[in-house]
């Protein structure tokens, strides 16, 4: 999508001027007038005071260097960030590639759990087991908010009574019924539906436009149609036009940990996992990466059927596509379902196409959320602001709170005490020098303390200790704020401080805002110092004049 975005941001500057050019014609207040409102709304604001807030947009150089930084995972692989994290990637199940994460640390462990799905036709199953018994959970599936309007009447009361006789029965077979429910017949139902309108469009000469960005569902849909064609003897080119499209296809044949059961079972006989290869030596199947190249244009004919980004309907192939067709009665656009689909295609309009909305499933369902949480047993649970009455009048016996966007809420302390690995050589030591203080015993160590794969481990200074990666510096001290707003200065920063409290008043925080030559901000507390900045530069700058200050305990 970052590509698509530039390669249209590109189109646009060689159509409306050279890149020295001033503010582009679309963007002047004449051209702003004449647009609809809903999409005034979006460039201006309901106040149209927010053009000022446009920002300039990225370029391919730094799409690169933000990519050089991602670090690609396997299935379940364990990622390691600054020796004090461990992350790892769990299937969700809702699509190829698509995770739950589990981020385990010195003081405990938060499981995020995004939108998932318990049976697919294409991914990997929601491996729930691997979330259970963690210290805090993130629900960030938003299918259940959107589904609490819709399953009010039919949806048990959430008690503790209703639950507690059911799941704690049925530990093992929830999960199962789970499995075997209707939603899976349901969605092959979904498919078999859009190939026969699919099918019916190509029959009265039109063509059909599908922007559906899940791999998975598209990988159906195109398996399905090409067998739908191939059933009623209909000979129409399908096309897939996309800057990644090449990849992607590749990507779904080499990853056989992600996919599911039945596909891995076809992946271990030696069968194609997915038709397109076949489709694509049969001159049944086009890949291209643009509209515009040699290949695409040399094979196109109508009526077709075109697989294109983006969902939006704002960037990418499907823009001029949907300006080619709109007018077309004959032909249709597949779309999934959304609320702001008259404003998705105002600028295409008048439409004369039929359009075709479609849902599918796009993660847990209320009816399921909830005993989920009871199955998974986390000690702290973070759910949507909309989840709240439901989980209120369920009684659960962890603790809960709600989040709305753009809020900060504050968990509560996963340990007091962390645990650490003493080395068997200085063990004894604890033995031989230890001192009852204050109703505690305390022993004087000396070696080097270490933080790796999510764990403190101390051992003598003296020994090497292996390692695949090189570890990172801690530090450990008190920040003098005067020394370390006058090693800003030294280094040409503007700066400002303040006194404040924390969020629930339990300690004071010394904020140091740096306004110049990039905006920063420095929190310090009694426990910790944190530096939130977005250019790398001045973290660099600002993480070693913080260590320059630093006061020995």
């Amino acid at each position: 999508m970052m590509e698509d975005l530039i390669s249209m941001h590109m189109e646009l500057r060689q159509f409306y001027g050279p890149e020295e050019s001033g503010c582009p014609q679309w963007m002047t207040w004449e051209k702003l007038e004449l647009l609809p409102r809903a999409l005034k709304d979006i460039v201006l604001g309901s106040e149209r005071t927010e053009l000022g807030g446009w920002m300039p947009i990225y370029s391919a150089a730094d799409m690169k260097d933000c990519m050089e930084k991602v670090q690609f995972l396997k299935y379940a692989e364990e990622a390691y960030y600054n020796g004090s994290l461990t992350i790892k990637a769990l299937s969700s199940g809702l699509e190829i590639g698509a995770c739950n994460w589990n981020i385990l640390s010195p003081k405990g462990n938060i499981i995020y759990l995004s939108g998932s799905v318990f049976a697919s036709a294409t991914a990997t199953s929601f491996d729930y087991r691997a979330l259970e018994g963690s210290d805090v959970l993130l629900y960030s599936d938003f299918t259940a908010c959107n589904d609490v309007d819709g399953e009010k009447n039919d949806f048990p009361p959430a008690t503790g009574s209703s639950y507690s006789s059911n799941i704690g029965s049925c530990w093992e077979t929830i999960p199962e019924s789970w499995l075997d429910s209707d939603e899976y017949s349901e969605e092959m139902e979904k498919v078999s539906f859009i190939c026969s309108c699919a099918l019916d469009t190509i029959s009265d000469g039109g063509s059909v436009l599908i922007p559906i960005g899940r791999p998975g569902v598209m990988l159906q849909l195109l398996e399905n149609i090409s067998l739908s064609l191939e059933s009623s003897n209909l000979k129409v080119p399908i096309y897939f036009v996309s800057s990644v499209a090449e990849e992607l296809l590749a990507f779904s044949s080499i990853i056989p940990e992600w996919l599911s059961s039945q596909l891995q079972e076809r992946f271990c006989s030696g069968q194609p996992l997915f038709t397109h290869i076949q489709l694509s030596n049969e001159k049944k199947l086009f890949v291209s990466r643009a509209i515009h190249s040699s290949k695409f244009l040399t094979s196109w004919q109508e009526p077709c059927i075109v697989f294109c980004p983006h969902w939006s309907l704002r960037l990418g192939p499907v823009v001029h596509l949907l300006q080619h067709w709109c007018a077309d009665p004959n032909s249709l656009l597949i779309i999934e379902e959304r609320a702001d689909i008259k404003l998705a295609l105002l600028p295409f309009e008048p439409m004369s196409m039929k359009v075709l909305q479609c849902s599918f499933i796009s993660g847990i369902k209320l009816k399921k959320a909830i005993p989920l949480l009871k199955i998974l047993q986390p000690k702290h649970v973070l759910v949507p602001e909309s989840l709240r009455p439901h989980i209120s009048c369920w009684n659960p016996k962890f603790s809960v709170h709600c989040f709305s966007e753009n809020e900060t809420i504050v968990v509560p302390k996963l340990k007091t005490f962390a645990d650490m690995d003493i080395a068997m050589d200085m063990a004894s030591e604890l033995l031989i020098d230890t001192k009852m203080i204050q109703g505690k015993n305390i022993a004087r160590l000396k070696g080097e303390l270490l933080i790796e794969h999510g764990k403190y481990r101390c051992v003598l200074g003296n020994k090497q200790v292996l390692s695949s990666q090189v570890r990172p510096l801690l530090f450990l001290g008190r920040v003098d704020l005067d020394s370390l707003l006058m090693a800003l200065k030294k280094m040409g920063m503007k700066v400002a401080a303040q006194h404040a409290q924390s969020t629930d008043g339990s300690e004071n925080v010394s904020l140091v805002f740096i306004s110049e030559p990039n905006e920063a901000l420095i929190e310090v507390t009694s426990t910790q110092t944190t530096i939130s900045v977005g250019d790398e530069t001045i973290a660099s700058l600002v993480s070693e004049a913080v260590r320059s200050t630093l006061v020995c305990f």
